[in-house]
C-alpha cells in the first residue's frame, strides 16, 4: 500500500429486511462515516442521499461488486459494501471474502475489513409470525445458481428428514418459477401435510403480506423473489391469536417429543 495514501477501510452492512428501525445503530455510523456506497442497486436506494458516492450494480455481480469495493478501500475511500438482512446470510460478506481469497491484487490483504451483522430476513418473519425457530432448524437457498439443484433437493430430503424447522431463501424467481413448487413437491413425500408454512413477503415493508398455510396446501405461485418461507417440523404448532392481528400463532415448542411409534 501507498505510505502516502491515507488509508482506506472496508465494512460490510446489512441494511436489514425492511423500515430503517430495523437499521442497527451500528450500521447507521458506519454509513454516516462512509464515503462510498458499494452494492445492489435498490438496496443503495433504501439509503438517503447525503455525500456519499454511490456505486450501484446489478443483483448478480456479487464478485466484481466486492473487488470494487476493495480497489477503492485500496484507493484510500472509507467503503460501506451494503447488503440487504445480514450481510452473512446469501449476501456481501461471503463474496468479499471470496474476492480476497483470489488474491487478484496483493493491495487488497492490507485493506482493513470489518463485518457488521444486520436482522435477517428468517428473524423478521419469524418473528411477524411468533416463535418458529424455536427449535433446531437449518436455512437453505433454492437458487441453483452456484449449486446444482439435486443438491439443493438432497440437502430438503436430509433436512426434512432430520425434521428440521426450515427457511427457504431465494424461493423463486422469473428465470426459476418452477423451483419452490419442485422443493415443496420433495417435502410432501417426507412431511405431514398439516406441516405448518409461512410464506413472509417483504416483511417490514409497506407492501408486507404474510400467509400462514401448510404444506398440503402451499400455492407457491402466490411467492416471489422477496417471500422468505418458513416450513414448521412436525413440532411445530399453532395458537389461536385473540389480538385481532391473525388467525394464529406459530411456533415450535423448544423440547422435542418424537411422535409414538404404533
Amino acid at each position: 500500500m501507498n505510505p502516502m495514501r491515507a488509508p482506506g477501510s472496508l465494512t460490510v452492512v446489512g441494511l436489514g429486511p425492511g423500515p430503517d428501525r430495523w437499521l442497527t445503530p451500528e450500521v447507521a455510523d458506519v454509513l454516516a462515516q462512509s464515503t462510498d456506497l458499494v452494492g445492489y442497486g435498490p438496496y443503495l436506494d433504501r439509503i438517503p442521499h447525503s455525500f456519499h458516492r454511490r456505486h450501484g450494480s446489478d443483483n448478480r455481480v456479487e464478485l466484481s461488486r466486492a473487488r470494487l469495493a476493495l480497489d477503492l478501500a485500496v484507493a484510500g475511500r472509507k467503503v460501506a459494501l451494503v447488503s440487504g438482512g445480514d450481510p452473512g446470510v446469501f449476501a456481501m460478506a461471503s463474496a468479499l471474502f471470496e474476492a480476497l481469497e483470489s488474491g487478484d491484487d496483493p493491495a487488497w490483504a492490507d485493506v482493513p475489513v470489518r463485518v457488521c451483522p444486520g436482522v435477517s430476513a428468517m428473524l423478521a418473519a419469524a418473528a411477524r409470525v411468533g416463535a418458529p425457530l424455536g427449535h433446531d432448524f437449518c436455512v437453505l437457498s433454492l437458487s441453483d445458481n452456484l449449486k446444482p439443484w439435486d443438491l439443493v433437493l438432497k440437502r430438503l430430503r436430509l433436512a426434512a428428514e432430520a425434521d428440521f424447522v426450515i427457511a427457504l431463501y431465494n424461493p423463486i424467481s422469473k428465470a426459476r418459477p418452477w423451483q419452490l413448487g419442485a422443493a415443496l413437491d420433495t417435502l410432501r413425500t417426507l412431511k405431514d401435510a398439516a406441516t405448518p408454512v409461512v410464506l413472509a413477503r417483504a416483511v417490514g415493508r409497506h407492501d408486507e403480506d404474510v400467509t400462514i398455510t401448510t404444506l398440503g396446501d402451499c400455492d407457491p405461485t402466490t411467492a416471489d423473489m422477496r417471500t422468505l418461507v418458513l416450513i414448521g417440523s412436525s413440532q411445530t404448532r399453532l395458537l389461536p391469536r385473540t389480538d385481532g392481528n391473525g388467525d394464529a400463532w406459530v411456533y415450535t415448542p423448544r423440547g422435542y417429543a418424537p411422535a409414538e411409534v404404533a
